[in-house]
C-alpha cells in the first residue's frame, strides 16, 4: 500500500472528522456514503438521503440489513435513534429549501473557481443522468467534493477548468482527495492538509491547477 496517499476509509475519515456538530448533511452516491461510518454515536450529526431517509447511520453488519432501508445508492444502511422516512418529494424539500448545512458528493472534476463535473459519463452502460446532485449543489449551503485526486491513467481531477458537463457552478468549497485537502478561494485551490509523506512537489505534479498553500 502507498504510505504517501489516504484510503478510502481514511478519507471519508478525514472528513468527517470536519463536520461540526448539529450539521445536517446529504452523502452522495460512491465514497461519501463511508462518512456515515465515521461519525460516532455520540456526535450529533445528521445525515439525510435524497431517497427519503433523515438520520442515517453506519452501513450494518451483514446479518442485519434491512432490504427496505437503503440509501440513494441502492446500499444498506442502519437508522440512528430519532430518524425518520419521508416522501421523496418531502426530501427534496428539504435540498431545494436549503435546509441542508453540507452536501458531500463526488466527482469527475472539479475547478479552480469551484465548478463541479459530475454527470454519469455512461462508461460501462450506466445510463447518462445528473441525478439528484443538480438539487443538491445548488440547494445545499456548501459542497465538499470527496474524490480520488487523479483517475485511474493518472489525470488530474482537480483543473483550471473543466472538460466534463457542469453540474453547477462555482458550488464547490472544499475538496478532500486520497492525496490533500483543499479549499477553494478566490485564488484558486489553497492546500490545508497533505497525506502523510507527500511533498508540495508530488502533489503539485499530480495536479492540473496552480496550488497555493496555507
Amino acid at each position: 500500500m502507498d504510505t504517501t496517499t489516504w484510503s478510502r476509509p481514511q478519507m471519508a475519515a478525514r472528513l468527517a472528522a470536519d463536520i461540526p456538530e448539529g450539521w445536517y448533511v446529504n452523502l452522495g452516491i460512491g465514497i461519501p456514503t463511508m462518512v456515515a461510518d465515521h461519525v460516532p454515536l455520540e456526535r450529533e450529526v445528521v445525515f439525510q438521503s435524497e431517497n427519503g431517509v433523515l438520520g442515517m447511520g453506519p452501513a450494518p453488519p451483514s446479518e442485519q440489513i434491512d432490504p427496505w432501508l437503503i440509501n440513494a445508492g441502492k446500499q444498506p444502511i442502519t437508522l440512528r435513534q430519532g430518524g425518520a422516512f419521508v416522501h421523496h418529494a418531502d426530501s427534496f424539500a428539504m435540498i431545494r429549501g436549503g435546509h441542508l448545512d453540507l452536501c458531500v458528493l463526488g466527482a469527475f472534476e472539479v475547478a479552480q473557481n469551484g465548478d463541479l463535473a459530475n454527470w454519469a459519463t455512461s462508461e460501462n452502460d450506466t445510463a447518462p443522468a445528473i441525478g439528484g446532485a443538480m438539487d443538491l449543489a445548488a440547494g445545499s449551503r456548501r459542497v465538499w467534493v470527496l474524490m480520488e485526486h487523479t483517475t485511474k491513467e493518472g489525470r488530474s481531477k482537480l483543473v483550471r477548468r473543466c472538460s466534463y458537463p457542469l453540474t453547477a457552478l462555482g458550488c464547490v468549497r472544499r475538496v478532500y482527495t486520497n492525496l490533500a485537502v483543499l479549499d477553494v478561494t478566490e485564488d484558486g485551490f489553497t492546500v490545508l492538509d497533505l497525506a502523510p509523506g507527500l511533498t508540495r512537489d508530488e502533489l503539485a505534479a499530480k495536479t492540473d491547477a496552480p496550488l497555493h498553500f496555507a
